[in-house]
């Protein structure tokens, strides 16, 4: 009796070291969590009174740092910048990968992403699980939405889109001094300003901009983790110059897909105003069959517009057309003529060099880039002397009523007009804000809190 009185606490004894294993495992593991009590002893958040669970709730929490679908705090992390012509050999030598190793990547990603791809000044991570072995992750930033990762052990690579979220904003402003540097200082995008101006360009003068004229726009911004990284659609751009009014509302239906204004018309016009993007250069010199010439030091006419710019800047051909001339000349030096049709034509003067491909016979569409600002020829400094011909006359282009564009047809506008209303009902609603200070422009930026639907 007293034997299987003893093998029955001898295996209750066991039972009970067994479960205190259990249990202390499971609390090395994390799975139930121990605290110290008042009086010393130790137990599970569920075993304590609820004034102690209260605290214990209101206790940080460690969140692991997640990026690029990795916890990075269990990593040595490394981050930098691919520098001017360098190789990825001499990133990832330092970090211990054999350079087999990295002739093989090469070899195996060819067709994902291959390392040729990698461009200098953008950023790159590598993780090392342990700094005294090969590196095992390097990941490459080619742009913000996107990411690649290089599996350093596999040797293969994954490339992954990032998460962009996007909400409706809009803008208004009164203009007292530039455009551009209003809407810079003021905290809106320089991309913004871009594809504003893009979508009035065929419409606007922007050097005959005044004070009092104000603009309205409604757009996308896209945002990754919360924080923006560029502007998506333009829904809706105003602007108001002079007492003119113009709109610019965005309609895609099939073949038809672009800005167009109130009444249907396209913005975009079979001609450009000029040769360069307004936010890049300022008119220098004017047309003028009575100028005196600054190298020549005669007067003689001048038959163009000089448009002045920084070196290297962008040229584009203001119209579609065929390249007649891509040559030098004495005076204009670098130059590139373009005929557009039987009654236009158009040649840029002063050319650094040509743009790739540009050369007597190439078709080339409009804004396509044919050169870049140089100071070549009888020039005094960095401009394009921009001019245009009628008829085989040269002529004021900047006083010319060019051809307008075709018309939408009568079938779509019953398509295109309530997404006018939509449009411009919203814009209308778009407050000023006040002008505090008569020297600057004073933008208001919020989001709209209702979104236009698609």
């Amino acid at each position: 009796m007293q034997s299987n009185e003893k093998n029955i606490i001898k295996k209750r004894s066991e039972l009970f070291a067994t479960l205190g294993f259990i249990v202390i495992c499971l609390i090395g593991i994390g799975v139930l969590p121990y605290f110290s009590t008042a009086n010393g002893k130790y137990a599970t958040a569920s075993m304590l009174p609820a004034y102690e669970q209260q605290t214990i709730q209101s206790l940080p929490v460690a969140v692991p740092t997640l990026k690029y679908g990795f916890a990075l705090d269990t990593f040595h992390v490394t981050v930098d910048t691919i520098a001017d012509n360098q190789f990825l050999s001499e990133i990832l030598l330092p970090h211990k990968v054999k350079y087999a190793d990295i002739d093989q990547l090469a070899r195996n990603v060819k067709d994902t992403f291959a390392v040729t791809k990698l461009r200098a000044f953008k950023p790159y991570t590598i993780l090392s699980k342990d700094t005294s072995q090969s590196a095992d992750y390097f990941i490459y930033e080619p742009d913000v939405y996107s990411y690649v990762v290089y599996d350093l052990k596999k040797l293969e690579a994954s490339v992954h889109q990032r998460e962009v979220t996007t909400i409706r904003k809009e803008a208004a402003g009164i203009i007292e001094s530039s455009l551009w540097n209003a809407m810079v200082d003021n905290g809106l995008s320089i991309e913004l300003i871009d594809r504003m101006e893009g979508i009035f360009q065929w419409s606007l003068d922007f050097h005959h901009i005044q004070p009092g004229d104000r603009f309205k726009v409604m757009y996308d911004e896209r945002l990754i983790d919360g924080k923006p990284v560029g502007v998506g659609k333009i829904h809706g751009g105003y602007f108001k110059n002079y007492d003119n009014e113009y709109y610019g509302i965005y309609h895609e239906n099939g073949k038809f897909k672009g800005y167009y204004d109130e009444n249907a018309a396209p913005m975009k016009s079979p001609f450009l105003k000029a040769p360069i993007k307004f936010s890049q250069f300022r008119i220098s010199s004017s047309y003028n069959l009575r100028r005196f010439h600054p190298v020549l030091k005669r007067t003689r006419p001048h038959y163009g517009t000089d448009y002045a710019a920084a070196y290297g800047t962008p040229i584009v051909a203001v119209a579609n057309g065929v390249v007649t001339h891509a040559a030098y000349g004495k005076g204009n030096g670098r130059y590139v003529k373009i005929k557009h049709d039987k009654v236009y034509q158009t040649q840029y003067l002063h050319m650094q060099k040509f743009g790739k491909g540009i050369r007597s016979g190439v078709h080339v569409k409009q804004g396509q880039v044919i050169g870049y600002v140089g100071s070549t020829g009888l020039a005094t400094g960095p401009h394009v002397c921009f001019r245009f011909w009628k008829n085989g006359k040269q002529v004021n282009h900047r006083r010319l009523k060019l051809p307008n564009p075709e018309p939408m047809p009568e079938s779509e506008k019953p398509l295109f007009y309530p997404v006018r209303d939509q449009v411009v009902e919203q814009l209308s609603r778009i407050s000023y804000p006040e002008v505090i200070d008569t020297s600057e422009v004073e933008i208001s930026g919020r989001e709209i809190s209702e979104l236009i639907s698609e």
